[in-house]
């Protein structure tokens, strides 16, 4: 099966080369970003709203007047909330640590991938805070909050997690320090 390629692949490269003419003419025109102005902002569009953190992989937001439960894909962090389970190691500070991330209120873009939902209809998504564009999914792993769980074909940023897990593995943060011996 070929892979898919992201909408905006296509066009990359126009805006690469775009940016890349821009600055040379800024070089030989003796031009430049005005002093005092301001720095290109980081915020992305907002589709959601968090209502609630459910734990460290899971989320409930608003979106367009209505309530989804939303899966944080390729990532797996400790259980804390599962009837009839134990807490895992790490699973309470896991899910504070997606609170802290994500409090009730936080705008944020949703970015999907190829499979919509999971088996339990919850929303597959790649979670990003729109005020500063950081990547939750990501940073739960870089800062050793969660595991890698990748299941295809929604593998999009399957190799920057992979990267993220051996660099929080290696310096033994999280989870990696706490529940690894």
């Amino acid at each position: 099966m070929a892979r898919r390629q992201p909408r905006h692949a296509a066009r990359r490269g126009a805006r690469t080369w775009t940016g890349a003419a821009a600055l040379a003419c800024a070089a030989a025109c003796g031009a430049g970003p005005a002093p005092d102005a301001a720095p290109p902002s980081t915020a992305l569009p907002v589709n959601a709203t968090v209502e609630r953190v459910v734990d460290g992989d899971t989320i409930v937001v608003r979106i367009d007047g209505g309530r989804e439960r939303v899966r944080l894909i390729g990532v797996d962090t400790p259980e804390s909330v599962k009837p009839d389970t134990p807490a895992e190691c790490f699973g309470a500070e896991a899910s504070a640590f997606t609170a802290a991330l994500l409090p009730e209120g936080t705008p944020v873009l949703l970015e999907r991938d190829v499979e919509p939902r999971d088996d339990y209809d919850r929303l597959l998504a790649y979670v990003h805070r729109a005020e500063d564009a950081l990547f939750v999914n990501l940073e739960l792993v870089s800062a050793g909050y969660a595991h890698v769980l990748t299941f295809p074909p929604n593998v999009a940023h399957t190799d920057a997690f992979v990267a993220a897990a051996r660099a929080a593995r290696a310096a033994g943060a999280g989870l990696w320090g706490a529940c690894e011996g």
